[in-house]
């Protein structure tokens, strides 16, 4: 699946031919840099290595600097590889937002939100006991029961219990593209996509 890197600017909705009020999120997408080309004699498999985002030579290590001057590009912050572009790109080529078309239909995949550590209420949606009275003092949150009896004598993998949530790579699809302004690299998926304002997604098409 071709694509590109972008960055989440943040949600705001727009309106339809018919009135109707969609959420849609702006994803600053491109201009990304062919930073490496893959091949089959080579390594095996056919892919183009994207770099997004410029970074100060300062921050950066002799191999990534070496990396970018092959390229003949500045040093990038995110690289990301991607495969089945239909169309030949040669080291330093830049593939813009104009690589998507308005009305087609995009995967976004990104990193979530980090919410710490959370009780089961909150992290897998359980109902809590229910009834606050009857001497219930505080379990209204608490998970219950988490084992069976004396046998199996253990609690099971994989059971739904408090811990550390959010994140995680999230990958929501087929959101379909509701404006591309080519002219400030933006694009305009309908519905949400996962992270905070400024966190790199990877839309794929």
């Amino acid at each position: 699946m071709s694509g590109l890197i972008g960055k989440k600017i943040g949600m705001t909705s727009i309106f339809d031919e018919n009135g109707k009020n969609i959420p849609c999120t702006v994803i600053e997408a491109g201009p990304c840099v062919v930073t490496q080309v893959r091949t089959e004699e080579v390594d095996g498999y056919s892919a183009l290595q994207l770099g997004f985002d410029d970074r100060t030579e300062k921050s950066a290590t002799k191999a990534d600097l070496g990396h970018a001057k092959k390229a003949g590009t500045s040093v990038k912050r995110k690289l990301v590889e991607f495969q089945g572009f239909d169309e030949e790109y040669k080291l330093g080529d830049t593939l813009t937002v104009e690589h998507f078309l308005e009305g087609e239909f995009v995967d976004v995949a990104g990193t979530s939100k980090g919410k710490g550590f959370q009780g089961v209420v909150k992290r897998h949606g359980f109902g809590g006991v229910g009834q606050a009275t009857h001497g219930q003092h505080n379990r209204l949150r608490a998970p219950g029961s988490i084992g069976a009896a004396s046998y199996p004598a253990r609690v099971f993998k994989g059971m739904k219990m408090a811990g550390r949530m959010g994140g995680d790579t999230v990958k929501v699809q087929n959101l379909k593209v509701l404006k591309v302004v080519s002219d400030k690299n933006l694009l305009v998926v309908k519905g949400c996509v996962p992270g905070h304002k400024n966190a790199y997604v990877i839309i794929k098409k």
